[in-house]
């Protein structure tokens, strides 16, 4: 157990920040998730991450390092939309996240990956090997996953440099009147809640193009262009703009008879890195958005 006194030269510091200035042998996330248990202990109390540290405090804690992660293959259902040498292009399905993680140990993209394919590239360590880019775990749609270093290299380049360009199609909540336009902000994660983000001045740039493709009397189906790919980037901008994606438990508001947010990456266009030829792939909405778009009455001027 570690017992350690708060000098004047951390008051006010968040107790988050100051374990990790301490102990940079641990991820914040590790750490938060130990003060989240109550497995750090300020004057004998549970606080929370954002506790200010005053001078005297006594902060508590048993830090166990967190226990090892491994991606094993185990058979995961995802359909592989093409694959060569050097890369693949899947529509991962709702539902299914892409690496393990603490809370998600086993049966991601990443473990049905190594069961199907075998080697991927080794860039991004263990965890995530041949991931060149995510998806929320219940936004589904095309992905591209590296088979080796050199493609995972040229890829990752290729994102950055915003030359893989790629469409989401969503509902949002309520009728959008502008036909088109461009959300530009900054996104930072939630101060309140570590799980969420929200626009900051604190934050990176975030910018998203979109364009409204059909109208209902309380939605309207929106095609996004990232500009930017910042972590639920359509989501908080959706949300920003007053217009939630549909199924958003985090951004809006669950529906009942939905898994998740209405949020599909339908169009993925890149140059292949080894051949430079020119890819494009397309697909048309997955059955449980069809059914629920189905439903919602026609829009009416």
């Amino acid at each position: 157990m570690e017992q350690i006194i708060i000098q004047t030269e951390n008051q006010n510091q968040r107790l988050d920040k100051f374990l990790c200035e301490r102990h940079k042998d641990f991820s914040r996330s590790h750490l938060q998730s130990l003060i989240e248990k109550g497995e750090v202990l300020v004057n004998g109390k549970i606080v929370k991450a954002g506790y200010s540290l005053k001078i005297g405090d006594e902060v508590c804690l048993d830090l166990k390092p967190p226990k090892p992660l491994e991606a094993i293959p185990q058979e995961v259902d995802f359909d592989i939309i093409f694959e060569d040498d050097d890369l693949i292009v899947i529509n991962k399905p709702q539902g299914l996240v892409v690496h393990p993680c603490q809370s998600t140990k086993d049966g991601t993209l990443v473990n049905g990956l190594l069961n199907r394919i075998g080697n991927l590239s080794g860039i991004n360590g263990v965890l995530r090997p041949g991931i060149v880019h995510r998806l929320d775990k219940d936004t589904a749609g095309l992905m591209i996953v590296a088979k080796n270093d050199f493609s995972h290299k040229a890829l990752s380049q290729m994102i950055k440099d915003k030359e893989v360009k790629r469409k989401y199609l969503a509902l949002l909540s309520g009728v959008v009147w502008e036909n088109q336009g461009k959300i530009e902000t900054f996104l930072a994660r939630d101060k309140k809640d570590r799980k969420k983000y929200a626009v900051s001045n604190e934050g990176r740039k975030a910018i998203s193009l979109f364009e409204v493709k059909r109208r209902f009397s309380n939605a309207t189906l929106v095609e996004f262009s990232l500009i930017t790919g910042r972590t639920h980037q359509i989501r908080v901008h959706s949300a920003y703009i007053g217009h939630p994606v549909v199924g958003d438990p985090i951004y809006g508001r669950a529906e009942k008879d939905l898994k998740g947010q209405l949020l599909f990456s339908y169009s993925l266009d890149f140059v292949h890195p080894r051949t430079q030829k020119s890819m494009h792939f397309q697909l048309p909405l997955p059955d449980y958005f069809e059914n629920f778009i189905s439903k919602l009455r026609p829009f009416e001027e």
